[in-house]
């Protein structure tokens, strides 16, 4: 869907097409989208249950199409070079521009929780430095894996009262801070490098429906105004939210 602020009604821009589920029309549970502006704003879709990820333009006389398929994934990133990443059942896979097939570049040593493994990872982002971000989410806990590393590094972790239970969306601001959408504790975190726990910024009310609360939220992004909105799952609704840098 795309949504133009000020409007009361969104727009289907992918999918929605009377098909069947599997057509190169048709979008069957979709887990997350980008948009491309190394290939004309196009958006880079991960159909989930149709286990391939798939391109979608804005001319809708261009069909879609698939750029990788064979698996199913969850979550996607695109790093400075337009190279393509891609959360699988047991690690992260990067296709560059061009290529066909992926590779492996953080997890791929079976599903775990050692430090050179993750558990069906979720949500990515990769940052200047093109070191990986990673929910790791049934191990609690975000993986940064640097670049050519051979295993991660605990970024952030836990489940108590201070920490994380089941994170799932990523984010980063200007300052280079990581947001996390907090699943089943229904709050935002942000954590910064080398700090022991998180800072809760929205939501820590328990669980709910007024503008202070979250119902298991499940991702984020900042706009370029440095206005963070998050996928209010359960709520079904998306909030934005001004956010304190400081």
């Amino acid at each position: 869907m795309q949504w133009k602020i000020g409007l009361n009604n969104g727009e289907i821009v992918a999918g929605g097409n009377e098909e069947d589920e599997d057509d190169i029309h048709q979008l069957l549970t979709p887990s997350d989208v980008i948009i491309d502006k190394y290939n004309n704003n196009s958006l880079i879709i991960c159909d989930q249950d149709n286990r391939r990820v798939v391109r979608w333009f804005h001319q809708k006389e261009i069909d879609p199409q698939i750029i990788i398929s064979g698996f199913m994934c969850i979550g996607l990133a695109l790093d400075k070079d337009g190279s393509l990443y891609i959360t699988i059942f047991d690690g992260v896979l990067r296709l560059n521009q061009g290529d066909k097939n992926g590779i492996i570049v953080a997890g791929g040593n079976g599903v775990g929780s050692d430090l050179n493994q993750l558990d069906n990872p979720t949500f990515i982002l990769v940052d200047d430095n093109y070191s990986i971000y990673i929910s790791d989410t049934p191990n609690h806990r975000i993986m940064k894996w640097e670049k050519d590393a051979k295993e991660g590094i605990i970024f952030a972790s836990g489940n108590d009262t201070n920490t994380l239970e089941r994170p799932l969306g990523l984010a980063m601001d200007h300052l280079g801070q990581i947001y996390i959408a907090d699943l089943l504790n229904h709050r935002i975190i942000r954590w910064r490098e080398g700090d022991k726990e998180g800072e809760i910024i929205i939501g820590g009310n328990g669980y709910g429906n007024l503008s202070t609360q979250l119902n298991t939220p499940q991702d984020l992004v900042f706009d370029k105004q440095g206005n963070l909105y998050v996928s209010d799952a359960a709520n079904n609704r998306i909030q934005k939210f001004e956010v304190d840098f400081a």
